[in-house]
């Protein structure tokens, strides 16, 4: 492909905040993911799988964006030990199509299947189960890593360039395949339990009292204020002993374009009564795994639903010492700026080291938060939020991140400089330009 007559496409995060030109260069296949780093020139370049990060970490205004969602193979699959190795373009979705029926699952899922290999290995991604699990990177035995100098590298744990890559934001080179161990399942249906919180004290008794449980969340009314802040639903679930190995199906709603967002105060009140409310939201029962990991996924292209403007993810992670009054702090201030969360979640996430350098889940518990974007008024919000995290000795989580200070992100990742110092220099991130290029 000659990238010097390409025309520049814009390119939208799942935020949708603002779209940036890039000239697209497309991979099908492992050896054109290869051979775009080592043609790569004056121009930096950055991969892209399915587009789900929310900020500008996979966004490099100006220059190449390598689309690797079509390379997207299998390599080698020993279903007697759960051990594949694929392309980094698989996404979740097709693996679990796969993987499933044969009796393996994911050993760690973020709350979308739309995710691919690469990406999730760049952002090392968790889930339910991260007390227990730890991030996906945990589960990674080997990466095949291309390099702008030429050299196509088969990366063990062992070696300093994998701990940089999981995690490392896809700027140590192209991730061209992934060797990832699964979890054995005997069935593809959830053991579920659903349980009501009054209040934000009940998260963490439940959290403690679910030790036997290796999924957790919780969902929060994000606008509950005084004595009932942080009401919402406790979740906690298992796989199933026996069952069908039936993979998810293929059925979504889809939401269309709209001026306005159709997530405002009224319509979030009104969601988060019913929901909460609902004869059947709290209880003990089964279903199959896509609802319980996968409840948003249901309704393509949801983030359509905030209008043109698009909105913010706040996600953080605080001490567990400092969770309650942090949380509290996180909680009022989003209630009393007037920008309610469609979407407030809390997760107690466990001290299982990762493998990746700038990993973002620590010991303690994570905040996730949904906000329309309203102008600077949400943006002077995310500031002091971002305030109450740092002085709490948390940080941010740069896939969802579109806002946060360079000061802000070294301050929560004090080992950013050996980022830097193993990135590969043909590639770079809007992202990494914000939070490290000028301190470097």
């Amino acid at each position: 492909m000659d990238r010097n007559t390409s025309e520049r496409q814009q390119v939208y995060a799942w935020g949708r905040l603002q779209p940036r030109a890039h000239v697209i260069v497309p991979a099908a296949f492992a050896d054109e993911m290869v051979a775009a780093i080592r043609a790569s020139d004056k121009r930096p370049l950055l991969c892209r799988g399915l587009g789900r990060s929310y900020g500008d970490v996979a966004l490099n205004g100006g220059g190449y964006l390598l689309d690797t969602a079509r390379a997207d193979h299998f390599l080698t699959a020993d279903w007697e030990t759960g051990v594949v190795r694929a392309e980094a373009g698989l996404s979740f979705d097709a693996l679990l199509r796969v993987c499933v029926p044969r009796g393996w699952f994911l050993p760690v899922t973020p709350g979308t299947k739309f995710v691919t290999l690469g990406g999730a290995v760049a952002n090392d991604v968790h889930g339910k189960n991260q007390e227990s699990a730890g991030t996906i990177g945990c589960h990674v035995r080997r990466i095949g890593l291309a390099r702008s100098t030429g050299e196509m590298l088969d990366l063990s744990v062992d070696s300093p360039l994998f701990a940089a890559t999981v995690g490392g934001l896809g700027l140590t080179g192209v991730i061209v395949w992934v060797e990832l161990k699964l979890l054995p399942i005997r069935s593809a249906t959830m053991d579920v339990e659903t349980l009501a919180m009054a209040r934000l004290d009940d998260f963490f008794r439940l959290s403690a009292e679910s030790a036997d449980w290796p999924y957790t969340v919780a969902w929060v009314d994000s606008l509950a204020r005084g004595p009932s802040l942080g009401r919402g639903l406790f979740m906690r679930g298992r796989h199933a002993d026996a069952g069908a190995l039936t993979p998810h199906g293929r059925k979504q709603i889809a939401v269309p374009h709209v001026a306005r967002h159709l997530l405002n105060r009224g319509t979030i009140a009104l969601f988060n009564y019913f929901y909460r409310t609902r004869p059947w939201a709290t209880g003990r029962g089964t279903m199959h795994y896509e609802p319980f990991f996968y409840p948003l996924d249901s309704l393509s292209d949801w983030n359509r639903l905030y209008g043109r403007r698009g909105f913010f993810q706040h996600q953080s992670v605080v001490p567990m010492k400092n969770a309650p009054e942090t949380l509290r702090s996180l909680l009022e201030l989003s209630a009393e700026g007037g920008e309610p969360s469609f979407l407030t979640v809390l997760k107690v996430l466990g001290d299982r080291p990762s493998p990746g350098l700038l990993s973002f889940p620590k010991s303690g518990v994570t905040l996730a938060l949904d906000l329309a974007n309203r102008g600077d008024g949400t943006r002077r919000l995310l500031d002091r939020m971002t305030d109450v995290v740092v002085a709490a000795a948390g940080r941010l989580y740069p896939a969802k991140d579109a806002t946060m200070s360079g000061e802000a992100f070294r301050a929560g990742y004090p080992q950013w400089r050996q980022l830097e110092e193993q990135r590969d220099p043909a590639l770079m991130s809007d992202f990494w330009r914000r939070v490290a290029a000028d301190a470097a």
